[in-house]
């Protein structure tokens, strides 16, 4: 551990299940182009409207035994957001995997999102460039669909058939009329 007094400030918890629980203080290149992209996107798509998005950094209350730090969420319902965080379920929650926590955000925090009222759930691989989308049914999450950029390599040695069948774009089911590229979100990532 770092004896780095800035170093030590810098590093985050949340809260899962009750127990206080280490996030990693500083995510790679890849992981913050993604966050970053995804936040960019959606407020772009959100000004003027109702919903508002918020990037990494935004705690999120969901009960007393649960508080975590999503990528990146949205909150359609004003009354959930008060000066310290959100209180209570979005209704788009992203994490962006990383190795330390792709573990509990597939298992835990998912269910937990899930049995909150959470409506979507994206788990977003930069090294893969996939996002995994997790639509809500029963107060649990059934996997809608997984969408991968594919490289440029990859592509070449698609039959021009197989490469009509790629999907590059998707949609988010809170919004009908918002296309969502694969290269928008891995844009500027390796």
């Amino acid at each position: 551990m770092s004896e780095n007094l800035a170093y030590q400030e810098m590093r985050r918890e949340e809260l899962i299940d009750g127990e206080a629980v280490m996030m990693s203080p500083r995510p790679t290149v890849n992981h913050n182009r993604v966050a970053y992209n995804i936040a960019t996107l959606f407020d772009n798509y959100l000004r003027g409207k109702k919903c508002v998005p918020f990037s990494d950094g935004v705690d999120l209350y969901l009960d007393e035994k649960n508080r975590f730090i999503p990528d990146f969420m949205i909150v359609c319902d004003p009354d959930k957001i008060k000066p310290d965080g959100v209180y209570g379920a979005p209704d788009l929650v992203v994490e962006v995997l990383s190795p330390s926590t792709a573990k509990n955000d597939r298992g835990y925090k998912k269910d937990t999102y899930a049995k909150f009222g959470v409506r979507e759930y994206w788990l977003v691989s930069p090294g893969d460039k996939t996002v995994e989308v997790y639509r809500a049914e029963n107060s649990a999450f059934f996997l809608y669909d997984i969408y991968s950029q594919h490289p440029d390599w990859e592509l070449a040695k698609m039959s021009k058939v197989e490469r009509l069948t790629v999907v590059t774009h998707f949609k988010c089911s809170l919004y009908d009329d918002l296309e969502i590229s694969l290269e928008d979100i891995f844009y500027r990532t390796f």
